[in-house]
């Protein structure tokens, strides 16, 4: 069965502070062992879609095993090995053809606010990692009606070796 883009789900993946919080300085909050496995696990294998901070971010470009889609207003922008949106609603059409064409059902949006932000009205699942603490970030994931949202799953993950803070790492499924 071959696929099209409108049945290409797109996901939100983000792990968030109590407050919100998602980043600080160009760079994440936290380094969560099982949420890091958990986040290649969803996105291997899917078009990512980022803005040019979360790529640059990146300690290793492009993402690899991945078709990496950076949206950026400069427009000369490069990234090697990616390829470059100027509008967040056309970078998401890209990765919905990219994955029709992959024969994968899903798309994922990996930050930062602003792309969430434009995403989330055309997303199907927000893979919501909730970290148990309040952190000190100056970029926050956008507030949303997590009545819209049902959890499809939830997975407890406690404070301990390679693990910094408790969280739980949750599947959200928007209401029909």
């Amino acid at each position: 069965m071959s696929l099209a883009p409108d049945d290409i789900r797109i996901s939100l993946v983000v792990a968030q502070a109590a407050n919100r919080g998602i980043g600080r300085k160009n760079g994440l909050l936290f380094r969560l062992k099982e949420d890091m496995a958990h986040f290649r696990a969803v996105t291997r294998g899917k078009p990512v879609v980022m803005g040019r901070k979360t790529w640059e971010s990146l300690p290793r470009r492009p993402l690899p095993g991945r078709p990496n889609l950076v949206v950026t207003r400069q427009s000369e922008f490069l990234a090697p090995e990616a390829f470059v949106y100027a509008d967040v609603a056309v970078a998401i059409a890209a990765a919905r053809s990219m994955a029709a064409r992959m024969g994968v059902g899903e798309a994922c949006v990996v930050g930062g606010a602003d792309i969430y932000a434009a995403a989330l009205p055309l997303a199907n699942v927000l893979w919501l990692t909730d970290v148990e603490v309040e952190a000190e970030a100056d970029v926050f994931f956008p507030e949303f009606d997590r009545n819209a949202w049902r959890e499809a799953s939830a997975r407890r993950v406690e404070k301990g070796e390679g693990e910094e803070a408790g969280y739980v790492i949750r599947e959200l499924v928007r209401r029909a």
